[in-house]
């Protein structure tokens, strides 16, 4: 339901509000919209900007630091209300409640339900239950099956770009993550209905789409075996699509048939997001990575031999338990050798549950040196990141915009560089593809003029 859309009674104020509050990647911000989904459906609306809402869901995180002091920093707000307004609907999701929800229940009763990552698609019916019952509620079990979505009732942020889950979950089990116990083990989508999801959004109007899984190219079709690169190129051929991407990959699952298809060209994105997390082979084979640094490089050599022009990005985490300084050049070795589009870095901190979270405390690197060899990782990677941003110079891109800010047209190119179009605000809006010809490289983004 649009959220400016009328009750067969009444106005649109007069219809329950929602607001969804979510921490997190990619794909937590999906789920979180398909919850929105769910509640639109059922006659509600979103909640506008300063405007008190009459169920607020908590979409949760465990990848950041502190994940559940911030989600009870958040509930303990939420309690003030609640006493106040007894008809409040209070909802917690995600990963967060996967791994803590029966606690949470006893440390906040004011919350009316908590519900894990496998129960998405039952956010709606969690809502009305609560609404007309007022009894707690608590589905935390993970679904063996494959995923359907009600693909429909998502309620998108974006009128051309959406995200699309392939896979969920993952088998992976490194040691300093949690996805596997807060995601479950992996569920693949099947092709067909990915392709009717994918056929749905470019006819309502998307041109861009993301295909998601927490290890994406472990991705099969449940029917066929299909690998990502075969998905890949399906996707591609989908009338009206004009730029399909996909997050995350596994350097140890990349085949050839996948590289293959991004050499394919056409809509697909000639950019691959592939975490590396460190340089050093022990802190890697201490990670469960099961890959080498130069098996990573070797992979590397593949994906550019076939796709020279290509923009890889990669995670890495610092300070990791054991970690020396030796170890840490060495991840600093491959960055230097790479020349990433593009790093995420992190400090490692401990999450309940994984391998790494058991080890002797004495092992663990002091806050201290972690926070300043992940300034030293950073500030290497933007002084790299500005050397190739300034060879683009002179170059074309075909530029997907995506906003306006500070005056200037902001967008993205096909290898997902940030452009910003200094002649591009009255000329050119959101969701326009336009060639733009770039004038100067910062370490951060580039800065262009729409091409004669």
């Amino acid at each position: 339901m649009d959220p400016g859309m009328k009750s067969p009674n009444g106005s649109a104020a007069e219809l329950p509000t929602y607001r969804v509050e979510t921490w997190g990647c990619q794909m937590n911000v999906l789920d979180g919209q398909r919850m929105a989904g769910q509640l639109e459906a059922r006659g509600m609306r979103r909640a506008g900007d300063g405007e008190e809402a009459r169920i607020l869901l908590l979409n949760t995180c465990m990848v950041r630091e502190k994940a559940e002091s911030k989600v009870y920093s958040a509930l303990g707000v939420i309690a003030r209300r609640k006493q106040e307004d007894p008809e409040l609907v209070v909802g917690v999701t995600g990963c967060v409640a996967q791994v803590s929800g029966e606690e949470m229940l006893e440390r906040a009763p004011w919350v009316d339900f908590v519900a894990g990552t496998g129960h998405v698609e039952e956010i709606g019916d969690l809502v009305d239950r609560a609404r007309r019952e007022r009894r707690q509620a608590l589905a935390l079990e993970l679904p063996e099956e494959d995923p359907v979505y009600q693909f429909r009732e998502i309620a998108r942020d974006s009128a051309f770009q959406a995200y699309v889950t392939v896979i969920e979950g993952c088998d992976q089990f490194c040691t300093f993550c949690v996805v596997p116990f807060t995601r479950g083990r992996e569920r693949c989508r099947a092709t067909d209905e990915i392709l009717s999801e994918l056929a749905h959004l470019a006819a309502t109007g998307y041109t861009e789409v993301t295909l998601l899984g927490q290890t994406v190219n472990a991705y099969r079709d449940p029917e066929t075996g299909s690998g990502l690169g075969e998905l890949l190129r399906r996707a591609a051929r989908v009338p009206g699509l004009r730029r399909v991407r996909f997050l995350t990959s596994h350097p140890r699952l990349v085949d050839d048939d996948l590289t293959a298809a991004i050499a394919d060209g056409g809509p697909i994105a000639p950019y691959f997001h592939l975490p590396a997390q460190s340089g050093a082979d022990r802190v890697l084979g201490r990670m469960k990575r099961r890959y080498t640094a130069a098996e990573y490089l070797r992979t590397i050599e593949g994906i550019r031999r076939a796709v020279p022009d290509i923009a890889i990005s990669s995670d890495f985490i610092v300070g990791f338990p054991g970690e020396t300084e030796g170890e840490f050049q060495a991840t600093l070795d491959l960055v230097r050798e790479v020349r990433f589009s593009n790093v995420f870095g992190f400090r490692y901190s401990r999450r309940a549950g994984t391998a790494a979270a058991r080890w002797a405390s004495d092992a663990e690197i002091p806050d201290e040196v972690a926070r300043e060899r992940l300034a030293r990782l950073l500030d290497l990677q933007t002084a790299l990141q500005r050397e190739t941003n300034e060879g683009l110079v002179g170059r074309e891109f075909e530029v997907l915009v995506e906003a306006e800010e500070k005056g200037k047209s902001r967008g993205r190119t096909p290898c997902n560089r940030i452009v910003h179009v200094e002649d591009g605000p009255g000329r050119v809006g959101p969701g326009e593809y336009v060639r733009v010809r770039i004038e100067r490289g910062l370490p951060n983004s580039l800065i262009g003029k729409l091409a004669e």
